[in-house]
């Protein structure tokens, strides 16, 4: 039975088992964590790996019927613990009462959406191991300052600390991708709380990085003149107000501190 690499699913195939282990063993389980998903576990190249855990309690999600029966046919071990779902459409509430890690090559054309997901339960999945675009390894794992951090960045670095663990070539997939993919691994860091209106601290970074060539004095007046009409501002008083020197940056310079004191200030 052979599973072909379907390119509607983004799927690559690693077929290096090197990289395989050195993936699974970057996965630290600490505190009362045991149980993990792995996330489209394909033809079971980690799967293995991680089926020879005992210090884990392995769930995985593969969206392909033709990977779910090749899985069932080559590992028994996975038997009972593999939903056949879409990852992105789970209630993981549902399958996990309590805290979770998260580990996979995780198809590149969905890993924004991925992690996204990831963020809505990030107090429930203290850490996540995964293979990604190294492009897109970089920006997420990039400092303020970089012409390549941006948007996630900013979102992921907000709760978890993030660490680029190492490069993976095209050869060691089936079919090769056209682009150089790495492993990251993010650990949830002690934050609880941002201390600003999350909803607004969303708004202002992706509405900051929307014109990220710009100071944010332009992307963010609308912003500013909402809050201007709340609090019954002038027009002078609004202008005074864009004139603060923060208005002045580009938003690839600010951190994560640095974006929560602008949301302060926007609230």
């Amino acid at each position: 039975m052979e599973v072909r690499a379907k390119k509607a699913l983004g799927q690559h195939f690693l077929r290096d088992d090197k990289v395989a282990r050195a993936i699974v063993d970057a996965l630290v389980i600490s505190g009362e964590t045991r149980d993990v998903l792995e996330v489209g576990p394909g033809t079971g190249v980690l799967t293995k790996y991680l089926l020879e855990r005992e210090d884990i309690a392995l769930k995985a999600v593969e969206i392909d019927r033709e990977s779910v029966d090749y899985l069932l046919a080559h590992f028994p071990g996975i038997q009972g613990k593999l939903l056949e779902a879409d990852f992105l459409s789970l209630k993981l509430e549902k399958i996990f009462p309590g805290n979770f890690a998260v580990i996979g090559n995780f198809p590149y054309n969905i890993s924004s959406q991925i992690f996204f997901k990831i963020l809505e339960y990030r107090d429930s999945i203290p850490e996540v191991v995964c293979m990604i675009q190294k492009e897109v390894a970089e920006r997420i794992a990039e400092k303020p300052g970089s012409k390549t951090y941006g948007i996630l960045s900013v979102f992921l670095q907000a709760w978890y600390d993030i660490e680029y663990l190492f490069p993976v070539g095209p050869g060691s997939f089936l079919p090769p991708p056209k682009v150089d993919s790495a492993v990251i691994r993010l650990r949830r860091n002690g934050r609880t709380s941002l201390g600003c209106d999350e909803k607004l601290f969303r708004t202002v970074v992706k509405t900051a990085f929307g014109q990220r060539r710009k100071m944010m004095r332009n992307p963010l007046r609308p912003i500013a003149k909402a809050k201007a009409q709340r609090e019954g501002w002038s027009e002078e008083t609004l202008a005074e107000f864009l004139a603060a020197p923060v208005f002045s940056l580009r938003p690839e310079t600010l951190g994560v501190e640095d974006f929560v004191k602008l949301t302060l200030e926007l609230e």
